[in-house]
């Protein structure tokens, strides 16, 4: 019997442990970065670090911020996590998402920018739009 309990023990604590994303909670969940409550369901972010800690943002330049600043250090960050402007809600890995910047996106902070999954999603919007694409990469250099 006390084999069983330490099995279901040890079963709890690493699955109470794992590091996850968690879906943000439009109208309830914060901003860290501005503390803003976060509203708009086709923009958002959030870092999760190795150890499971979840920040969540309203805009991708809060994010960028987050991660510049000296609040977490790269190597201790898991996930860096957008969502995808054309489904809604739905959170991306940001490294490997595309970016639109234009004056015709509204996004929650004045980025001008948003993510998207595919780059059909992301071609249709950036004509539509007539905005620029922006790597990760370029992405981070446009908010330090």
């Amino acid at each position: 019997m006390k084999t069983i309990a330490t099995i279901f023990f040890a079963a709890v604590v690493l699955l109470g442990c794992q590091v996850k994303p968690e879906p943000i909670v439009f109208g309830k969940d914060q901003c860290y970065a501005c503390k803003m409550t976060i509203m708009d369901k086709r923009f958002g972010a959030e870092v999760v670090t190795t150890k499971g800690k979840v920040y969540k943002f309203d805009d991708v330049n809060c994010m960028i911020g987050f991660i510049d600043s000296e609040d977490v250090e790269d190597r201790d960050v898991a996930y860096k996590l957008v969502i995808d402007y054309a489904q809604p809600e739905k959170l991306i890995g940001a490294g490997e998402a595309f970016y639109i910047k234009s004056p015709e996106v509204r996004s929650p902070m004045a980025s001008q920018v948003a993510s998207f999954e595919t780059d059909e999603s992301k071609n249709e919007h950036k004509k539509q739009w007539n905005g620029i694409y922006l790597t990760w990469g370029e992405l981070t250099t446009q908010f330090k």
